[in-house]
C-alpha cells in the first residue's frame, strides 16, 4: 500500500469515504438495488409485462401463503423472447393459472377442486387434458382424437390408456406448479415482490434520468452565472431564487399538467425542477475558483473562456457536483413517489412505489396494511440510503455543507 501522501486525489476521497461505515451501508443498499432494479424480470416471481398477471382469486392474500396452480395453455401462441428482451420487457405467460385444492384423473378429463376464496368452498370443476396441454378443444373421431397446438400443427392419435398416460404426465410436469407469494398479493391478486422489484426499477430510472437533467441544466447555469458575473449573474441569480421559493412537488405537477402523463415526461418534469440546487452550488463554487492563479495563468495563455470553465474550473468542482447529484437522486425518488401518489406518475399496470401506497392506503387500518407500508419502507430505505451517500461524500470532500441543502 502507498503512502497517505502518495494517494491520487480518487484514493484519498476513496480511503475517507470507506471509514464512514453508515455511508458504506447506503452504497451497499443502493448497489443491491441498481442489480435487482437490472435483472428485473429474471428474478421476478411473476414475469409477464408489468409484473401484470392477475387472479382475482387470489387477491389479498397474506406474505408467505402458497397454492398449487393449474396452468391451462393459452389458445393463442405466445413468442419466447430473448434474454435481453426478457430482462427489459418480460415474457408474456402461455399459461392461465387456476388455483385449485386437489386434482385427480378419469380418463381423458382432469377434475380439480378450483380455489373461490377464503369464505366459499371449491368448486369442482372438468378439464380435458389435450385442451390443458395444448389450448385447443380435441376432436374425436373413430377411436382416434385430433389435436392441435398454438402453431395449427394437427395431430391425430389412436385412444389407448398409453396416450392417456402421456398426456397425464405431461400435466402433471408442466402445467401443475406450486407457487409461493412471499410477501403477499395485492387487491388484483398480482404478486407484490415482483412489482416492488420492479418499482424499483422505475424510481431509480427516474432518479438517474431526473439527475442527469439537473446537472446538465444546473451546471451550465451555474458556472456561466458564477464566472461571468455582472448582469448575466444578476439575472440568472433572479430566475433561481423564484424558482427556489417555489414548491417543488407544485413545480412539478405544474410541469406534469403542461407535458402530459408518462414515464417520459416525468423525467423531464422532475429534472427541470431539480436544477437549482445544483446551479447555486456550482455558481459558489466558479465565483470562488475563477480568480485562482492558475485560472490567472490560463488566461494569460490565451485560453478561450469555454475551455477555462470546461477545462479547468468544473473538473476542480467534481465534488460538490457529486454530492449534489446524491442528494437530488433522494429528492427525486420522493418526487417521483409523490407524483405516482397522486395519479401523475407512470400509468397502470406499470408499478411505482407510490402508485402502489396509492392504490392500497385504505387498507392500512385494514387486515393488509402491508400492501401500503412495504413499498413506503422501500422509498424510505432507498432515500435514507442516498442521504447516507451525501453525507459520507460530502465529509470526503470536505465540502461545507451550509450551501447544500440535504
Amino acid at each position: 500500500m502507498p503512502a497517505s501522501t502518495d494517494y491520487t486525489p480518487a484514493q484519498r476521497t476513496w480511503q475517507l469515504f470507506r471509514r464512514n461505515k453508515a455511508a458504506l451501508a447506503g452504497l451497499a443498499i443502493i448497489i443491491i438495488t441498481v442489480l435487482a432494479a437490472l435483472l428485473g424480470y429474471l428474478i421476478m416471481p411473476d414475469n409477464t409485462p408489468a409484473a401484470n398477471n392477475m387472479s382475482l382469486r387470489l387477491s389479498l392474500k397474506k406474505p408467505g401463503t402458497t397454492f398449487r396452480l393449474l396452468r391451462l395453455r393459452r389458445p393463442e401462441k405466445i413468442d419466447t423472447v430473448n434474454l435481453l428482451t426478457q430482462m427489459l420487457y418480460g415474457q408474456p405467460s402461455p399459461y392461465q393459472d387456476i388455483p385449485i385444492t386437489s386434482c385427480h384423473f378419469t380418463n381423458d378429463s382432469v377434475i380439480v377442486q378450483e380455489y373461490v376464496s377464503a369464505e366459499d368452498k371449491p368448486e369442482r370443476k372438468a378439464y380435458n387434458i389435450f385442451e390443458v396441454v395444448t389450448g385447443h378443444p380435441p376432436t374425436y373421431k373413430s377411436g382416434q382424437v385430433t389435436v392441435c397446438n398454438s402453431n395449427k400443427h394437427c395431430y391425430t392419435f389412436s385412444i389407448n390408456p398409453a396416450l392417456y398416460e402421456r398426456f397425464r404426465t405431461t400435466i402433471q410436469s408442466e402445467n401443475l406448479s406450486t407457487k409461493t407469494f412471499w410477501l403477499g398479493t395485492d387487491i388484483y391478486g398480482r404478486d407484490l415482490l415482483s412489482r416492488l422489484i420492479l418499482g424499483a426499477r422505475i424510481s431509480l430510472s427516474v432518479g438517474l434520468m431526473a439527475v442527469l437533467i439537473s446537472l446538465l441544466i444546473g451546471v451550465s447555469i451555474g458556472a456561466i452565472a458564477g464566472y461571468y458575473g455582472g448582469w448575466i449573474d444578476a439575472g440568472l441569480s433572479w430566475l433561481m431564487n423564484i424558482l427556489w421559493s417555489l414548491p417543488a412537488l407544485l413545480l412539478v405537477i405544474a410541469l406534469s399538467f403542461a407535458l402530459g402523463k408518462g414515464l417520459w415526461q416525468i423525467f423531464i418534469a422532475v429534472g427541470l425542477s431539480m436544477w437549482v440546487e445544483a446551479a447555486r452550488v456550482v455558481r459558489g463554487q466558479v465565483i470562488s475558483l475563477k480568480q485562482a492563479e492558475y485560472i490567472e495563468a490560463a488566461r494569460a495563455l490565451g485560453y478561450t473562456q469555454t475551455r477555462i470553465i470546461i477545462r479547468h474550473i468544473l473538473p476542480n468542482i467534481a465534488g460538490p457536483v457529486l454530492v449534489i447529484a446524491a442528494s437530488n437522486f433522494a429528492s427525486a425518488i420522493l418526487l417521483e413517489a409523490g407524483l405516482s401518489f397522486l395519479g401523475f406518475g407512470a400509468q397502470p399496470p406499470v408499478p411505482t412505489w407510490g402508485g402502489m401506497i396509492r392504490e392500497h392506503y385504505g387498507y392500512i387500518i385494514m387486515d393488509a396494511a402491508y400492501l401500503a407500508v412495504l413499498p413506503g419502507l422501500a422509498i424510505m430505505l432507498m432515500v435514507y440510503a442516498f442521504n447516507l451517500v451525501t453525507v459520507g461524500l460530502r465529509d470526503a470532500f470536505d465540502i461545507k455543507s451550509q450551501n447544500i441543502r440535504l
